[in-house]
């Protein structure tokens, strides 16, 4: 018995084997490659300040809204720096064109750790945060204050991409003597950007042989001008120059036709922009402004940024949006050189910068002015802003002239 189970269990067991001799032995798993690790995204916080309420509020958004548009761009493009992929946002502070403000909310993007700040608007409130940011080794490039003080006090940190009140002064009182004038009487808003503003015109103009026959203050918060008006009809003089902002240009120059004043008037970039037709009226026709640069149509990225900017808002550049947005490019350039966002490592870079930004060719010199800086004449004529010339700079690339339509074939 125990035999005839012997071979039975032999026999199942050959089964077996035969059973698995027949089957090829499934291959085992391979294991399937591990994905490539993901790059860190490092999110790269940028200030940016200007005065979002008030008399100026439209200047503000004007310039958050270039900043926005630049930022957009970056993130759109995918920028790997320090082996990390980054992702820029805009940190918006109101300082109300107010210089203590100012400082509160420069201090605020202090405390934040933002990588670099684009800002202030107003001189008057640039000047005074600038020393925090210089205190905290956090580099600013303020795309609109010309005061030249803002980069006469030996901090390190501070750029500005627009020609200062030297530049623009001296060509103002040039432009004043082109007009044909003996005479002029100097108004300015008591801030640093209208004080300083009138001060370099009075300097030019005297220098070229005109006679200042009256100087008149009044202060960023006025509206009604006419007793320094009436003095000034008194004078007789030819040409009226305005140092300070188009809120308070806009209804001097009304008041000055209903005083029957008959002299030009001139005034600088704060007074160059659509709210200061809006708010002089038929009074603003025939007078003169300048902006800092040459104008948009005539630079290489001009047309296209205006384009840009207006499809996507919905409104007019008001005045200094193009000079946000480069001064965003400029950071982000000087952090791709030095492939690095940290502040202490790019800054050094910034101060290399070389780049064709839209306002035109951008280059620092020692102090952190902007290098070749031209100043645009313009003439407000029938509801339009219209370019009369630019005076000083250095020259700049025009844009690329439009593709020749190719020609009919002949039949």
């Amino acid at each position: 018995m125990q035999a005839k189970l012997s071979v039975v269990a032999l026999s199942v067991a050959a089964a077996f084997a035969l059973s698995a001799c027949g089957e090829k032995e499934a291959p085992a798993p391979v294991a399937a490659p591990a994905a490539p690790a993901e790059k860190p995204v490092v999110v790269v916080k940028l200030g940016h300040v200007a005065p979002m309420t008030g008399p100026q509020a439209h200047l503000g958004k004007d310039n958050e809204s270039g900043a926005v548009l630049a930022v957009e761009e970056l993130n759109a493009q995918g920028l790997e720096i320090g082996g990390a992929k980054v992702k820029f946002e805009l940190v918006s502070e109101d300082d109300q064109a107010d210089p203590k403000q100012g400082t509160i909310v420069a201090q605020k993007l202090v405390d934040a750790k933002v990588n670099g700040v684009v800002g202030h608007l107003n001189s008057g409130t640039t000047i005074p945060a600038s020393k925090l940011y210089a205190d905290a080794g956090l580099p600013q490039v303020s795309p609109s204050a010309t005061n030249p003080k803002y980069t006469q006090q030996g901090f390190a940190t501070a750029f500005r991409v627009m020609a200062n009140d030297v530049q623009q002064g001296k060509v103002l009182g040039e432009f004043a003597v082109k007009q044909g004038v003996k005479t002029v009487a100097i108004i300015d808003d008591r801030t640093a950007y209208g004080q300083g503003l009138a001060d370099e015109f009075r300097k030019a103009a005297e220098a070229a042989g005109l006679k200042v026959v009256a100087n008149e203050y009044t202060n960023d918060k006025a509206t009604d001008f006419k007793a320094i008006l009436t003095k000034i009809k008194s004078t007789k003089a030819e040409l009226v120059f305005y140092g300070g902002m188009d809120a308070q240009g806009g209804p001097l120059v009304k008041q000055m036709k209903d005083l029957g004043i008959k002299a030009k008037f001139l005034g600088g970039d704060g007074v160059c922009t659509p709210e200061f037709m809006k708010l002089g009226g038929p009074a603003a026709d025939g007078q003169f402004c300048s902006l800092p640069g040459m104008p948009l149509e005539q630079l290489a990225k001009g047309p296209e940024f205006k384009s840009k900017f207006t499809t996507k808002f919905g409104y007019e550049i008001q005045l200094y949006a193009p000079n946000a947005y480069d001064a965003v490019m400029v950071l982000a350039d000087s952090m791709k050189r030095a492939d690095s966002v940290e502040p202490a490592k790019y800054l050094p870079k910034l101060r290399e910068t070389n780049l064709e930004g839209v306002t035109g060719k951008i280059e620092f010199d020692e102090f952190g002015d902007l290098k070749g800086g031209a100043i645009s004449v313009y003439q407000y004529q029938g509801g339009a802003l219209n370019y009369v010339e630019t005076l000083g700079g250095a020259p700049v690339a025009a844009p690329a002239a439009p593709a020749a339509a190719p020609a009919e074939e002949k039949k």
